[in-house]
């Protein structure tokens, strides 16, 4: 391998092979990029040589981007997001609290988030807010690779040096379809759990670590457990019938409202947990990002509640 390649490669050069590994085309970068194919070709080419090591494969008509291409990718797209942090700090420091703000977003945050962004857009019009919506796993990773400015979620990582600090709280219910037997009674135990199927979502979710949790300290045991891989699809298939859900009661007020979806008084439920803004210990946050944390901190958790309403209750049989 060259020594130190990176005194003669060029953001051009990382830009492009940035691309090339997100799209895993030549073509769709050059078209992306606004260049020639060959132009493309010819710098992801240099690139390789500088590094020593191969960065691409071509096997028959597909392009594979091998590991150490991924991991040049991704100190490429690190290195850019630095740089628009020193460009957002440049004009910040000209303009007090004009700016841009990273948020990630876990996918169960996605119903409470737009509102509360919203809110503070309205309070600071001259920040704008970028939002990566991903699961738990790829936000962790996210921040780990200092690709956002601060993450909103539930459980924060316990292994990533973080500052993480509570604005709101997160309750999390046992929901069953309108009419499901269980909705009627006043009392539901483990053994009547036992006996019903689960829906679950897919493993790398905030969601999913917790309703396993909540079924192991219950000794709760489905009879058949269903991964599936949004609340939008755990939602339709619980008022399907599919199963039970185990979801924020923040994904489904429209459907608690309606009642097509019911909460079913399982021991040990609701299941509270916190919303947590999140970001990197030590990491310098520039004046926008610190509005958007402490305005989070004082008026997050009112707008999270002002959200929530009763739910009409079944009668019990």
């Amino acid at each position: 391998m060259t020594t130190q390649w990176t005194r003669g490669v060029s953001l051009r050069q990382l830009r492009i092979f940035e691309a090339v590994a997100r799209l895993g085309s030549i073509s769709r970068a050059a078209e992306e990029l606004h260049l020639t194919q060959p132009a493309v070709s010819m710098q992801v080419k240099a690139l390789d040589g500088l590094v020593g090591l191969q960065l691409i494969e071509t096997l028959g008509k597909k392009l594979k981007v091998t590991d150490v291409g991924m991991e040049i990718a991704r100190h490429a797209r690190a290195i850019e997001h630095q740089l628009a942090e020193a460009e957002a700090a440049l004009a910040q420091m000209a303009s007090g609290h004009a700016g841009l703000v990273t948020v990630g977003v876990v996918s169960t945050a996605k119903y409470v988030a737009p509102k509360l962004l919203m809110a503070f857009r309205e309070r600071y019009p001259d920040v704008q807010v970028r939002i990566s919506l991903h699961n738990r796993d790829d936000i962790f990773r996210q921040l780990e690779d200092n690709l956002i400015d601060l993450a909103i979620m539930g459980r924060p990582p316990a292994a990533l040096g973080c500052e993480a600090y509570v604005f709101a709280e997160h309750p999390l219910s046992v929901l069953a379809r309108e009419g499901h037997p269980l909705t009627r009674l006043g009392v539901v135990t483990a053994e009547d759990l036992g006996r019903e199927s689960f829906l679950i979502r897919e493993r790398g979710s905030g969601t999913r670590v917790t309703q396993e949790s909540f079924l192991l300290e219950q000794g709760i045991r489905p009879v058949e457990i269903i991964e599936l891989p949004s609340n939008e699809i755990i939602k339709q298939a619980a008022i399907a019938g599919m199963g039970l859900a185990f979801l924020s009661e923040h994904t489904c007020q429209l459907e608690l409202r309606t009642g097509v979806l019911c909460r079913v008084a399982a021991a040990g439920t609701p299941v509270t947990r916190n919303w947590h803004v999140v970001y990197r210990d030590r990491k310098n946050l520039l004046p926008a990002a610190r509005a958007l944390r402490d305005f989070l901190m004082k008026e997050g958790g009112r707008l999270i509640n002002a959200q929530l309403s009763p739910a009409p209750t079944p009668p019990h049989g």
